[in-house]
């Protein structure tokens, strides 16, 4: 009897036994039935990791073909079943829906280019439409367009990426991972084209940096251009304000003549006046135009 009981218990401890863990919403990939409907390859997660991993140390080169095998492998996360978004449940559906209008709202084609701009906007209705194979069609372009995208085209998409990729993460498991892969995916690109647009904006910065006159609500930017043209106007006004000087100096006290002593006093007053403003407005004329000319040249320098 005792060893009918013992038998089992031998078979089963004999035999390799398999602790897999519980399917939960921190583990990438759950076990993969073998009637799954929809095969999906494991090889892109591996490749975006690696990818993620170096993009901090490496050169603008290294950068550059670092983007262009996220594009790749963004596009790659798009190959899904014809159907597979149709198929999604309603609360995936409204997700993808968010996706959609985080991916291509505002003016798309201004920030990204009008190339990239209509292909993010077809790309939009393709997810509200929940039509898989224009969606994937519509990301088999987007490597193609990368090399053509400007600083601010890719900050904006950069943007774009990684709001809707998290649209696609909140979405959590679903099927073999394929929305966990795609929004891996769309923020490791993102934040790399943020990244890499960053640097080249701080690196510019000094060469486009430009001083501000500020008066005000009104707001100029100081270039030697204008230095010149205002030290300009500076010495036409002094020399305007030097001949009414004159002018008024020359004619002399005597040939002043009023009806009474007050009339007269008020007129030497008003002489004095103006004399003592027109010599002010020339030494200050003087003195701007001989500071913007100052400032021109600094300008110039600093170029």
């Amino acid at each position: 009897m005792a060893s009918l009981l013992l038998q089992p218990l031998y078979t089963i401890s004999s035999s390799p036994i398999l602790f897999l863990p519980r399917y939960s919403k921190h583990f990438p990939f759950p076990p993969k039935p073998s009637h799954n409907k929809y095969p999906i390859p494991f090889r892109s997660l591996t490749v975006s990791f690696a990818i993620t991993e170096s993009t901090e140390s490496d050169s603008p080169k290294s950068l550059n073909q670092t983007a262009q095998a996220l594009f790749r492998e963004l596009a790659d996360c798009f190959d899904l079943p014809p159907d597979y978004f149709a198929q999604l449940p309603r609360d995936l559906r409204l997700d993808l829906n968010d996706a959609a209008f985080d991916i291509a709202n505002g003016p798309v084609i201004d920030e990204c280019g009008q190339e990239l701009g209509e292909t993010l906007l077809n790309l939009s209705r393709a997810w509200e439409l929940a039509d898989t194979s224009t969606s994937r069609t519509l990301a088999s372009k987007i490597p193609s367009l990368e090399s053509s995208l400007t600083g601010n085209a890719k900050l904006a998409f950069g943007k774009r990426l990684v709001s809707a990729g998290r649209r696609f993460q909140s979405m959590g498991q679903y099927g073999q991972g394929e929305l966990q892969r795609i929004s891996k995916a769309m923020i490791a690109t993102g934040k790399l084209l943020s990244a890499s647009t960053a640097s080249t904006e701080a690196e510019e910065a000094p060469k486009t940096e430009s001083r501000m006159f500020k008066f005000g609500d009104l707001q100029v930017a100081l270039t030697p251009g204008k230095a010149i043209t205002g030290s300009a106007i500076g010495f036409v006004f002094g020399v305007l304000s030097w001949e009414l000087s004159q002018g008024i100096q020359s004619i002399p006290e005597s040939s002043l003549q009023y009806a009474n002593d007050n009339a007269l006093l008020l007129a030497k007053s008003l002489r004095g006046a103006l004399l003592a403003l027109c010599y002010s407005s020339t030494v200050l004329s003087a003195f701007a135009t001989v500071g913007l000319l100052l400032l021109a040249r600094q300008l110039k320098s600093e170029k």
